[in-house]
């Protein structure tokens, strides 16, 4: 027998869960039968498409079913499948460890409340270990499809666990639980037919209960107890019903089913296509993001059958990675069996599926926005982000993107989209505005708003991190220029006829700044956009903004040619007026770097010799008291 301790994330992981998760322990079955059907459907997978597992079929493999068996007076309950099991090395990689790196970061996520960290078990695939919430002591038999030897793993969830060789008539998994206090209601033939019921009567697998079963007998005048087996499920898949036959419970508690997710989903949309290709799509938006989704490691929500046999269920090819939320099931008529995550990538089947998906998808959510602005709400609080990242790279879809995404505004509270940014233009508005390059308050008290406030112009504000990236690819919303208020063309929209006299007047001052400032300035210019500010930077058109080379950098970009903003002052505001009756030429030199360097911060630049920048302006405030 060999004795083992577990991995230091699953001991802690155990403590949490048998501590703490007390409030939705019947959960555990969910959990158990949802890993039976994931073995079922493994094997079912390669008896069709793998030739030394299609000889192995009545001949230690036997037909798809999941088998619970409830001993009351013993309190146990087991759980049986002839799914693809596994070896000794199996059951100590999956029960002993956590595999998946993004698990760990399930014991920093728990809350302390118990509805929400009981939904935590199923989204980090640590389904198994609820067992332990009402079992003292856990024994698992195994035999891996194809393989000789059963094992054994035995554990009583604190002291580590002992694996030692096992009988076991055909491949499979067998879980028997030895329940404790907290689980003896379990014992019960009743309950035990409601949870499978409630959570997992669309499993595509027949499931079984045997038990006592208690029956009148008329004769005798007395209760005769006998040893029954009945199916407890529909087994069938439940996607390819009539969404006529189907009532909200029936999907939510398939979502939950799929999940793992203890809340109800947002919203789901069913849609059965037939024709040139015939496929079935359920797909669930979350009602709260995953965990995952910023991960670069993040699981894939969606599930894909081929005719109701389950193929895979972590492929990145299924939906665009914008969509990474969603889940759900693509089940196909039209491909093959044997298909791979290498042929799904050239898979022109797969291709039109996913297509057809994202338009379903964005056209659901389109008709949302419009029918239910509050539920849409909840879904932009959740999602906004991930749907401008689909700007970037969904150029067919660009356009509903566009009219999907919410945005912060200097006109409205909370978010807007661009149609109602649209619609109150001011009547010799040119383009709709916006401004990236930082956080939200950063951007609210940007010189570059001036005046557009003075003129009542709406600016959109854009502070995530990606809108840099996004939208300096978007120039266009339907007929309307889309323009960034730091960048140079959006000044032309705010020219004056009197700009050409006060760029004459202040040639000279110009001059002088720019032979100060030399290669620091790609150019000095007088500014359209100032109000009460005396200076700010820019970016051409075509160049990054001082925000973007920041970014760049920070993702490896070490090479990139100095910056050359382009440095704006304000002919109007009285350091500019000052300055142009100066004469010593040291205190323009100082203002100079001064108004440059100030322009800088206000973009968020860190300046490159913060102490020359204090000694200048020590000496203007010398001067100056």
């Amino acid at each position: 027998m060999s004795k083992q301790q577990f991995q230091t994330e699953v001991s802690q992981l155990l403590q949490l869960i048998v501590h703490s998760l007390y409030s939705h322990p019947e959960i555990f079955l969910r959990e158990l039968i949802s890993n039976s059907s994931d073995a079922l459907d493994k094997l079912r997978h390669l008896t069709l498409t793998d030739d030394a597992y299609k000889a192995l079929v009545g001949n230690g493999i036997e037909p798809p079913r999941i088998e619970l068996e409830l001993n009351e007076d013993a309190r146990t309950i087991t759980i049986s499948d002839t799914g693809i099991g596994m070896n000794e090395e199996d059951l100590v990689s999956h029960l002993g460890t956590i595999a998946r790196s993004g698990t760990r970061t399930f014991l920093s996520q728990l809350s302390g409340d118990q509805r929400k960290d009981s939904n935590l078990i199923g989204q980090f695939g640590v389904g198994f270990y609820s067992a332990f919430m009402v079992a003292d002591k856990v024994e698992v038999i195994s035999r891996k499809a194809g393989d000789d030897k059963a094992w054994k793993w035995i554990s009583d969830g604190k002291t580590g666990f002992e694996i030692e060789p096992a009988e076991r008539a055909s491949a499979g998994t067998t879980v028997l639980l030895h329940l404790n206090e907290e689980g003896a209601q379990y014992a019960n033939s009743y309950r035990l037919q409601e949870i499978v019921r409630k959570y997992s009567n669309h499993i595509a697998f027949p499931i079984f209960l045997t038990y006592d079963k208690s029956e009148w007998n008329a004769e005798k005048k007395e209760s005769i107890k006998s040893r029954v087996t009945e199916q407890v499920n529909a087994a069938s898949a439940m996607w390819q019903r009539s969404k006529s036959e189907l009532t909200d419970e029936d999907y939510k508690e398939l979502y939950k089913s799929l999940t793992g997710d203890w809340e109800d989903p947002l919203l789901w949309f069913h849609t059965r296509a037939e024709g040139t290709l015939e496929y079935t799509t359920l797909f669930y938006i979350p009602a709260k993001a995953p965990l995952d989704l910023y991960q670069t490691d993040y699981k894939t929500g969606v599930k894909l059958y081929v005719k109701r046999v389950f193929i895979m269920d972590d492929s990145r090819e299924l939906l665009p990675q914008y969509l990474r939320f969603v889940r759900g099931i693509i089940d196909s008529e039209d491909l093959p069996l044997n298909v791979s995550r290498e042929i799904l990538q050239q898979n022109k089947v797969l291709a039109s599926i996913k297509a057809a998906s994202v338009k379903k998808i964005l056209s659901e959510l389109k008709s949302l926005s419009t029918s239910n602005p509050e539920k849409y709400a909840q879904f932009i609080a959740e999602y906004n982000r991930p749907l401008k990242e689909g700007l970037y790279g969904d150029f067919a879809n660009r356009e509903t993107l566009l009219e999907l995404i919410r945005f912060k505004s200097t006109k409205v509270d909370g978010l807007t989209s661009l149609a109602e940014a649209k619609a109150r233009m001011q009547p010799e508005q040119k383009s709709l505005y916006y401004i990236t390059g930082g956080n939200e308050a950063l951007l609210r008290n940007s010189p570059l708003l001036e005046i557009y406030k003075k003129k009542n112009i709406e600016v959109l504000i854009l502070d995530d991190d990606i809108d840099e990236i996004v939208f300096s690819a978007i120039d266009k919303y339907g007929e309307i220029d889309l323009k960034a208020a730091n960048k140079g063309a959006a000044s032309e929209d705010l020219k004056s006829e009197a700009e050409p006299e006060k760029a004459e007047s202040l040639k000279p001052l110009i001059e002088k700044l720019k032979a100060t400032l030399g290669d620091a300035v790609k150019e000095i210019r007088i500014s359209t956009r100032l109000a009460d500010s005396p200076s700010v930077i820019v970016s051409d058109e075509d160049e990054p903004s001082a925000r973007m080379r920041q970014m760049m950098q920070a993702m490896g970009q070490k090479n990139l040619p100095e910056l050359k903003p382009t440095l704006e002052i304000n002919p109007d505001h009285e350091i500019i007026k000052k300055l142009l009756t100066k004469t010593d030429d040291a205190a323009i030199q100082d203002a100079a770097w001064l108004l440059f360097d100030q322009a800088l911060l206000l973009e968020g630049v860190p300046l490159k010799d913060p102490a020359t920048f204090v000694q200048r302006l020590n000496r203007v405030l010398n001067q100056s008291i």
